[in-house]
């Protein structure tokens, strides 16, 4: 079953009102449920476009995208935002928490706007399942300057699971964080898959792409290769993918 189904994706933006940029050059891709995908290409060559896109961000030009077999890419902002509360957990790379907040208040904000009312008992236990997900079950009145950069991004991850997302869209996840607080958040990113979790991240790390099932690799608003990381990594090492 695919989590995501993209057909003949096209965005083209207007640069000063009358030049157009194509992002975005009828693409094709399909992520199944339970997949591990890292998104990589240089810059300008369409994946954080293409994670707007996924994100119910922004809409594309032409083409179909269908998210749990829901066609949302001709959906307005208010409705691709319900979908968004609906299936989506965010991770940044710069984890975009509230900074005099505690860990289990910032996991609570997606509560908040889910259009649902939710009983703050029902809010604290459900957090504090997520902190605790992300072995952080012991810090959940930490505010952020009391945590390392991996503890925050692990209460940024439990915020994007707390609403159990189909979909996980991690933006450089490690891009802040040293060797060791990268390994750590990786194998977190690892055991949450292995749990059957949904997961899609932009990387330019070729040693954090590694970790995933599969690289899709853009260039030029295209997809030029797609397969396992040793594949695409070995291509690239290469110059097998141009």
């Amino acid at each position: 079953m695919s989590v995501i189904s993209i057909r003949k994706l096209t965005r083209t933006y207007l640069i000063g009102g009358d030049v157009e940029v194509q992002a975005l050059r009828g693409v094709d891709m399909d992520v199944s449920k339970g997949e591990f995908v890292a998104i990589m290409g240089p810059s300008g060559s369409g994946k954080s476009t293409m994670m707007n896109i996924l994100g119910c961000l922004d809409k594309p030009t032409s083409g179909s995208y269908k998210l749990n077999n829901e066609e949302v890419a001709n959906l307005s902002n208010d409705e691709r935002a319900v979908i968004r509360n609906k299936n989506i957990g965010f991770v940044f790379q710069g984890f975009n928490l509230l900074a005099r907040t505690s860990a289990i208040e910032n996991v609570e904000v997606p509560l908040l706007y889910t259009g649902k009312h939710i009983e703050a008992s029902e809010r604290f236990e459900r957090c504090k399942k997520a902190l605790e997900k992300v072995g952080l079950g012991g810090r959940i009145h930490h505010v952020p300057t009391q945590l390392s950069g991996g503890e925050q991004q692990r209460v940024a991850i439990a915020r994007a699971l707390v609403t159990n997302p189909a979909l996980i869209l991690a933006d450089e996840p490690t891009g802040n964080l040293d060797t060791k607080r990268t390994d750590e958040v990786m194998a977190l990113f690892q055991e949450l898959n292995d749990q059957g979790l949904t997961i899609v991240m932009v990387t330019h790390e070729p040693e954090v792409a590694a970790k995933c099932q599969r690289i899709v690799l853009f260039r030029d608003g295209s997809i030029i290769g797609d397969g396992k990381p040793d594949e695409v990594l070995g291509g690239l090492a290469y110059g097998v993918i141009r």
